[in-house]
């Protein structure tokens, strides 16, 4: 008999709450920055800012209330405990959609897209969403051993929709979740339980042949050099040294908070202000995730488990793509190598690497016109 299902409530302690109050009004700051822009990181002007609010005017039950909002539950999957959000339409048609979240978000990251998705304006486009914390993230539990790799992630979520009832289902995915994702597609070979995929900045290897890439292609290719060089220091860090990182981030609220805002700053799409496309309160939400959870190790964990180690391998599902200017984006010939049923890829003016807070009806739209003539 599998594991019970059962119901759960994000319920933060008061004295976890005025901690934290404390720890921000005993904040240590470093000297300002050298420069007047972003080139060294988050600025100290807008840290104290932040800290000032997250400390003074957020209101972290509000937020507590907006995640409780929706039903949540948890199970144990392979020893592991796992929260997950599960959503159902109201509608009949409905066909279930799994949405996995990456580093550094959590299931509060799709809390927009959930009515879009389960709700929709015509009832044929309905889904029951399924959206679970990755192991290590937000309220699933931190693994206590190694081994808890995007591929066995991607089994235990298999498992859960077969758990739940389902029989089939699609996927999206965005960061670790678009190679999770991808990986469901590898391992459903001839299972026929995956019916379709859509994901945001998909990863493939060159192929061994020569192909010709378009002006878009060498663009991305360009943008992930100047990734690389300019922007991969904190992988290179969880990468390779996940638990000595989360000693400071774990004992300090503001570089909790420095840590994760710079990311979102830096790969989200607007003209200087990143509250113009993501709030300050959303901001913190997935900030005060991290924190009350106490994940910081943990979740930097998945990049010392699995990257550089995916194998790639290729996906015959019916799949699809959706670009944005401000993500990471692999040239078409390469994805279309890997993903051999490509369906759809659609390249967006604007929006980054966060598209279910930058643009939440904008993605839902993607992934309903994907699914449609699949259904």
């Amino acid at each position: 008999m599998p594991p019970a299902i059962t119901p759960f409530r994000v319920e933060i302690p008061g004295a976890d709450l005025a901690d934290l109050h404390e720890r921000l009004a005993r904040t240590r700051w470093p000297e300002r920055e050298t420069v007047d822009d972003w080139s060294q990181g988050l600025p100290l002007g807008y840290a104290k800012e932040l800290c000032a609010y997250w400390r003074e005017g957020y209101d972290w039950r509000a937020a507590e209330a907006r995640i409780n909002g929706v039903p949540q539950f948890r199970t144990e999957i392979d020893g592991l405990g796992i929260h997950f959000v599960h959503l159902r339409s109201p509608h009949p048609q409905a066909v279930p959609l799994l949405v996995t979240h990456g580093w550094p978000g959590s299931v509060v990251e799709f809390l927009d897209l959930l009515r879009p998705l389960t709700d929709p304006a015509d009832p044929a486009d309905a889904f029951h969403v399924v959206c679970p914390s990755l192991p290590g993230f937000g309220f699933s539990d931190r693994p206590a051993a190694a081994g808890w790799t995007a591929e066995r992630t991607a089994r235990a979520w298999d498992v859960l929709m077969s758990r739940l009832g389902y029989d089939s289902y699609f996927a999206h995915g965005v960061d670790w979740g678009s190679f999770i994702t991808a990986i469901l597609g590898e391992q459903d070979e001839g299972r026929g339980r995956l019916r379709g995929i859509h994901v945001t900045m998909p990863f493939a290897r060159p192929p061994q042949e020569q192909v010709e890439l378009s002006e878009r292609d060498l663009a991305g290719l360009a943008r992930m050099k100047e990734f690389k060089e300019q922007e991969s220091g904190y992988s290179v860090l969880q990468t390779t040294r996940p638990q000595t990182l989360g000693y400071g981030l774990t004992d300090s609220p503001a570089g909790q908070l420095a840590w994760m805002a710079e990311k979102y700053w830096a790969w989200s799409d607007h003209d200087g202000d990143l509250e113009k496309v993501i709030c300050r309160d959303r901001l913190l939400d997935a900030v005060s995730v991290g924190w009350f959870a106490a994940t910081a190790a943990s979740s930097a964990r998945i990049y010392w488990e699995s990257q550089n180690r995916l194998a790639l391998g290729e996906v015959r599902v019916p799949s699809a793509v959706s670009n944005y200017p401000k993500d990471g984006r692999m040239p078409r010939p390469w994805i279309e190598g890997r993903f051999t049923d490509l369906r759809s890829w659609k390249e967006h003016e604007r929006g980054g690497h966060f598209p279910a807070l930058e643009d939440p009806e904008q993605l839902a739209s993607d992934i309903r016109e994907f699914v449609r003539e699949l259904r």
